[in-house]
């Protein structure tokens, strides 16, 4: 029986995705805190990161302060919806040169071949979009095959519980999280930053 929560929206619909990057950012002004980290645990890495994938990537907000703050890197954009590609090459405009566009839908058991390897892979807000979180230790099993030794997988979403949402189905608490990150393989898993309802954590 399939207990997947629906979507209330369509993200591959260009008003929906419209609408949804119009109000992220006022809705949680406190993301660019979480971009800071992104950007900071990317540059201490123990190994020098150059290739990135972004798991989720949508309107661009986290490739644009990445690409910025870190100069060395080339990026990858995966997402299932054309329309957040769209607005992300608006939002990416002069940046072309190190950024690539994937359209795959990572609840698809195939999305992750042929990709390549990747030095870091990131995800902000992305992962409860699998729609149920018995799906999340599989898609940081598939993470886990396209990192580089020693690269980093970073690890942004809603969890459930004092302080965040209510959809136990949906979300994970914070320590399903890690879990699920254990579960999949990593062997360090680290809290960076929770807050708003947020929590980023590095797993390795």
């Amino acid at each position: 029986m399939n207990d997947d929560v629906p979507s209330p929206i369509d993200l591959r619909r260009l008003p929906d995705a419209v609408e949804w990057e119009q109000s992220a950012m006022s809705k949680r002004p406190w993301r660019t805190e979480f971009f800071a980290r992104f950007a900071a645990q990317i540059a201490a890495a123990p190994r020098p990161i150059h290739r990135v994938l972004e798991i989720g990537s949508g309107p661009g907000f986290l490739a644009r302060h990445l690409l910025e703050a870190l100069n060395g890197i080339t990026y990858v954009l995966l997402d299932f919806s054309p329309a957040m590609h769209e607005l992300a090459r608006r939002r990416l405009n002069g940046l072309e040169d190190r950024i690539s566009f994937v359209e795959r839908d990572f609840k698809q058991e195939d999305w992750c071949e042929a990709l390549g390897r990747f030095d870091c892979v990131v995800t902000n807000q992305a992962v409860h979009e699998l729609r149920h979180k018995r799906h999340a230790a599989r898609l940081h099993s598939q993470v886990r095959s396209l990192l580089e030794r020693e690269a980093i997988y970073l690890v942004c979403d809603h969890f459930v519980g004092d302080g965040g949402m209510t959809n136990p189905e949906l979300y994970m608490s914070v320590e399903e999280q890690r879990q699920a990150l254990l579960a999949a393989g990593f062997v360090w898993v680290d809290e960076i930053l929770i807050k708003g309802g947020l929590v980023l954590h590095r797993a390795s």
